[in-house]
């Protein structure tokens, strides 16, 4: 079984994933979608959790930079990020969506120098907005943002245009496609259900349910 396979087949064991084509999920954004990912579950399953560390790290080992700091994106990214810092023997910090309305006003906490090599650790992209935006704020801070990861995406044509709109670099430990894929191989729903979601992943603002 390929890693993103193993991935996949984790977050399905866990009920990380859930489908339901008759009766949508409303994201933040606003988006309506057949599908949602709860990667956070995964926080309680140790060997899970532990995969999806030991992927990561695999990964950031292969990177062409040698990396000074493992960035998470609040929330779901931040114990993430810890487990691979902690595994790597690397400084962490986190990354908020908005700067804080009192105290030191941080944005970022922890320490980032100017010239610092970041991974920035996420939980999944569906529009890339959160993750864009805490690259954004580790660029302004003097970082270089080697890469962005996650342990899943939606493959929304979106997330791809902010990606390259914005001049950063992502990759997922596994994504919409696998995870359909493995599903299918266990007849987890019949082609009508399957052909919703597919038509969902190519235009997500046009679904109705």
């Amino acid at each position: 079984m390929s890693e993103r396979e193993r991935i996949s087949s984790d977050l399905l064991a866990i009920e990380a994933v859930q489908i339901r084509p008759d009766d949508p999920f409303t994201w933040t954004s606003g988006i309506k979608s057949p599908i949602y990912c709860d990667n956070r579950l995964t926080m309680s399953y140790p060997d899970i959790r532990g995969r999806i560390r030991d992927a990561f790290v695999s990964h950031i080992k292969e990177l062409p930079e040698k990396i000074d700091i493992i960035a998470g994106c609040a929330t779901a990214g931040i114990p993430h990020a810890a487990f691979i810092a902690e595994s790597m023997g690397l400084p962490m910090v986190y990354v908020r969506s908005s700067s804080k309305k009192h105290g030191k006003g941080n944005q970022i906490e922890g320490l980032v120098k100017e010239g610092d090599r970041v991974v920035v650790i996420e939980d999944l992209i569906s529009t890339g907005k959160s993750s864009i935006n805490a690259a954004k704020a580790l660029e302004g801070a003097g970082a270089e943002v080697v890469q962005i990861l996650a342990i899943f995406s939606y493959g929304l044509p979106a997330a791809e245009e902010a990606f390259g709109a914005e001049g950063f670099t992502y990759n997922t430990l596994t994504d919409f496609s696998a995870l359909l894929d493995h599903m299918k191989k266990q007849q987890s729903f019949d082609e009508q259900t399957e052909a919703k979601i597919w038509e969902w992943q190519r235009d997500p603002a046009s679904f109705k349910g």
